[in-house]
């Protein structure tokens, strides 16, 4: 996944009503164009809308992944292109880059227990 996607932001958010945390996981697509086309003959024209992507639960936290991926356009014929992603909802597993993040991540998690236990317990 991550050699198509920078994570852009990570969130420990909590539900005060069900008194639980859980993590949301930012990905943007890179600016890299599909092999397939040629750079001179596209520019990057944004983002698709991003889609929410509830993950397996780690350290017992729920966890989401919002993913935007990109969209290009050609110059002269104003066609949009966009890469495929649907094979990855299939057969996606973490790279050892994403692993790391979030074990490092669970560190700062910890802390934020620790501080802000209060609102999970009231």
């Amino acid at each position: 996944m991550t050699e198509y996607f920078s994570i852009s932001s990570f969130e420990i958010l909590c539900d005060i009503a069900l008194k639980e945390e859980y993590w949301v996981v930012d990905f943007e697509e890179k600016n890299i164009l599909p092999e397939a086309f040629l750079t001179a003959d596209y520019e990057s024209k944004g983002f698709m809308e991003s889609k929410l992507i509830q993950d397996f639960p780690i350290r017992g936290k729920a966890v989401y992944l919002r993913v935007r991926t990109r969209r290009w356009r050609h110059k002269m014929t104003h066609e949009i292109i966009k890469r495929d992603f649907s094979f990855m909802a299939k057969d996606a597993k973490f790279t050892e880059e994403l692993s790391a993040f979030l074990k490092g991540a669970n560190q700062y998690a910890t802390r934020y227990h620790e501080e802000y236990s209060q609102l999970l317990l009231d």
